[in-house]
């Protein structure tokens, strides 16, 4: 008998549909399969940041998680009057997490700094292969490698819907529900992704992993 899997709460800022929690469940199972993911879902950032103090007490108290991971997208904002500030986000999360007296050493507060598709970015090959399949039998056109995705690419998601338009026509969008699971299954191995170091973060905090 396999011995039971360590339990790891996650909240996230989308639904139960969201690409994040579908990419992200995928990529953990992928790097650990001996973690669980035990999910909850605020909606939105404001409800995340606000709220996740009580969900995580509940996680680690009543569902037995070892650990909670916090993940959001720091851009962009989720108060378009106001400017982004990783700074005041994890002060706001500290804050619902010490009220409901979480130890910040069972928390792991993991910010995407610009959106998931960063991550689906990092390897052209993932890119190459699921928008070849799509156009076959017409070559793929040139795609760009990041060396630093975190930072290189100013807004992930758009330059995923202008390079699913370029190759495929404008009918054929990236919509993230449809194609970031996919694009995520179909990265062979860590040596591109590695390259983010929100996703580096990911893998040794949540997975519990190292990375070569």
């Amino acid at each position: 008998m396999a011995p039971p899997k360590d339990k790891v709460g996650f909240i996230f800022e989308c639904g139960r549909e969201g690409p994040d929690y579908k990419v992200c469940k995928y990529l953990l199972e992928k790097l650990n399969p001996n973690i669980e993911m035990v999910p909850r879902f605020l909606d939105n950032t404001e409800r995340l940041l606000t709220e996740c103090g009580p969900v995580a007490k509940i996680l680690l108290e009543t569902n037995h998680c070892k650990s909670i991971v916090i993940t959001w997208d720091l851009e962009p904002a989720w108060d378009k009057s106001q400017k982004v500030c990783l700074h005041d986000d994890r002060e706001k999360a500290i804050k619902s997490l010490r009220d409901s007296n979480v130890l910040m050493s069972k928390a792991v507060l993991l910010c995407i700094v610009r959106e998931l598709e960063c991550w689906l970015m990092a390897d052209k090959r993932a890119l190459q292969t699921v928008i070849g399949d799509f156009k076959h039998p017409h070559p793929v056109g040139q795609i760009r490698e990041f060396k630093k995705p975190d930072t290189q690419i100013g807004r992930p998601k758009t330059e995923l819907i202008k390079l699913f338009q370029r190759e495929l026509g404008k009918t054929r969008k990236y919509v993230d529900r449809n194609h970031a699971l996919l694009l995520a299954q179909s990265i062979l191995d860590w040596s591109k992704l590695r390259r983010s170091d929100s996703f580096r973060r990911f893998a040794e905090k949540a997975a519990c992993v190292s990375l070569p």
